[in-house]
């Protein structure tokens, strides 16, 4: 079952014409997206988003929100606290591995039926009938409580960075939690003023955010090289920890693993932001995979130099900023002034993640509005009339980061909690998916031909006997099934250790609440769809 259409053809907005054709389908020419927007229709939806995005600037905003060298540094604490200095470099890389091996599953699907439903739409279509509706509805929810999940930790790492950073400048400076939940929402303030404001310059500033993350990433390694200690390898590689006094070093260093995980929260950013590409057919897999890859080599190489160039762990662990990172700053320049502008450049980035979180958590929940999914989905799907953006979704999701970031003036760890509501939520989705894949692909029930002659999805109906084509991106036969059964494990291994708290032993403080919050959200959706929703959710609807 591999693609056939000529490459050059997959590249193109629209299909190669006849000399005929390009005279007779003059509205074709002069309308770009004619091509997209036939491809959506083929899945039943119209077009009410402007394209703004092509390849370079999808890219750009999916590394603008996966910041994963600026996430290695802003996650250390976990990973150095459970499985030290060697454990925090190989479960990067396993975690490395395993998101390209997740998504490059999920790309299979976003290349069949591109449209910013994502998760719970490819569940609709892949689910066998008498289940389909259900599973695509938890589905939905489970994806958005994990998008509101990293849209409010995102927010507060930058708050609590920036209250980190007045702490390091200036000692005397007496950082208090309610402080912190007001600079989370300073920062998601600012992200909604740039997604509904001026939401037309967002795929410019993601442009220019992503050369920023790559001149900034050499800025910092090569400063941390240059001036850092370069400690020995032996206690960069084989330094192993077990803070958290778990009863093996193997079962701390799987409870270290959630901050490598949330390095890559967000990769399918650009899975809800279909409606604004151009080609998403082919633009959006290839963008997710560009930016998995270059995130992750960027990621891991910082992750090195950063351990080299601490001269003292345990006082990086400790460092009254909350953010070892700053501390190892520090140490390598010896310089506050360098220190300073170097954390200065991480909170930059981390608040123009932010605004590519806002957008991306809002496109998912307005597309589940869409669908009837949610409470008060007539209102939450209108889409303003001026900046054809999904202003009511922005506001309905801001909100909920705020709500949520006001968890931090009780709990001790918070944080944890938060990023613990984002994986799990997130993996819950991913697994479904790529689960009932699996389940496709090896199905004898089922029928998913060469798409030769079938460019698109012909049909998102769930059923048995469903007829599927493979879009552009494909892993063919065996080595996709290989690869698809790997991801599905990979997944069952990160969503089970979400739920464990970072240390023992465990008190009301210190405990993990997101299996608490992310079986709150699965219930009370099944309540909601119980008593009123199974009324309105059909699955996706069929707009056109």
């Amino acid at each position: 079952m591999v693609f056939k259409r000529d490459s050059q053809e997959l590249d193109d907005v629209s299909p190669k014409k006849s000399p005929e054709q390009t005279f007779t389908n003059v509205s074709e020419e002069v309308d770009p997206d004619a091509f997209d927007r036939s491809q959506l229709a083929r899945l039943g939806k119209k077009s009410v988003l402007k394209r703004n995005f092509r390849f370079l600037t999808i890219l750009g905003f999916s590394c603008a929100i996966l910041v994963t060298w600026e996430g290695t540094l802003m996650n250390f604490a976990p990973g150095l606290s459970n499985g030290g200095a060697g454990g925090l470099i190989y479960g990067f890389i396993f975690v490395w591995i395993g998101n390209i091996s997740v998504f490059s599953t999920l790309c299979e699907l976003v290349s069949i039926a591109p449209t910013s439903g994502g998760q719970y739409h490819w569940v609709a279509m892949l689910a066998p009938r008498w289940c389909s509706k259900f599973l695509s509805y938890i589905t939905g929810w489970l994806t958005i409580a994990g998008w509101q999940g990293t849209s409010a930790a995102a927010a507060f790492l930058t708050g609590t960075m920036i209250q980190g950073l007045v702490t390091f400048t200036t000692p005397s400076y007496n950082a208090q939690t309610w402080q912190g939940t007001l600079m989370l929402w300073m920062c998601v303030l600012t992200a909604v003023f740039i997604n509904t404001v001026v939401s037309s310059m967002l795929p410019k500033l993601e442009g220019m955010i992503l050369i920023l993350h790559i001149i900034g990433f050499f800025a910092v390694l090569i400063t941390l090289v240059t001036f850092g200690a370069h400690g020995d390898a032996k206690s960069v590689f084989l330094e192993f920890r077990n803070e958290g006094m778990w009863p093996t070093q193997g079962l701390s260093w799987f409870v270290g693993l959630l901050g490598c995980v949330f390095s890559f929260a967000g990769v399918d950013c650009s899975f809800h932001m279909c409606e604004e590409v151009r080609n998403p057919s082919v633009a959006v897999p290839r963008s997710i995979m560009t930016s998995v890859c270059i995130n992750g080599a960027m990621g891991l190489a910082m992750i090195i130099a950063m351990l080299y160039g601490a001269t003292d762990i345990d006082k990086a662990i400790n460092s009254p900023t909350g953010y070892p990172y700053i501390e190892i700053f520090y140490q390598a320049t010896g310089s506050k002034t360098g220190t300073a502008v170097m954390t200065s450049l991480i909170i930059v980035m981390t608040l123009s993640a932010i605004v590519g979180v806002i957008a991306a958590s809002s496109r998912m929940f307005w597309a589940f509005a869409r669908d009837r999914g949610v409470p008060f989905w007539s209102t939450i799907s209108k889409v303003d009339p001026r900046t054809n953006v999904p202003v009511w979704a922005i506001t309905v999701t801001s909100v909920i980061s705020c709500l949520i970031g006001l968890i931090n003036i009780g709990s001790t760890v918070v944080y944890n909690a938060i990023i613990s509501v984002a994986v799990s939520g997130l993996y819950s989705s991913y697994l479904m998916s790529a689960s009932l894949l699996l389940y496709r692909r090896c199905g004898t029930g089922y029928k998913m031909p060469d798409p030769s002659a079938l460019p698109a999805l012909a049909d998102t109906t769930a059923g048995e006997g469903q007829t599927l084509a493979w879009g552009p991106w494909h892993v063919p036969g065996i080595f996709g099934i290989i690869n698809n059964t790997f991801a599905c494990l990979f997944m069952i291994i990160i969503w089970f250790f979400s739920f464990w708290p970072p240390q023992t032993p465990v008190d009301a403080a210190s405990m993990n609440y997101s299996s608490l919050m992310t079986g709150g959200v699965t219930l009370l959706s099944i309540v909601y769809y119980l008593v009123w929703a199974k009324r309105e959710y059909k699955g996706p609807q069929m707009e056109v």
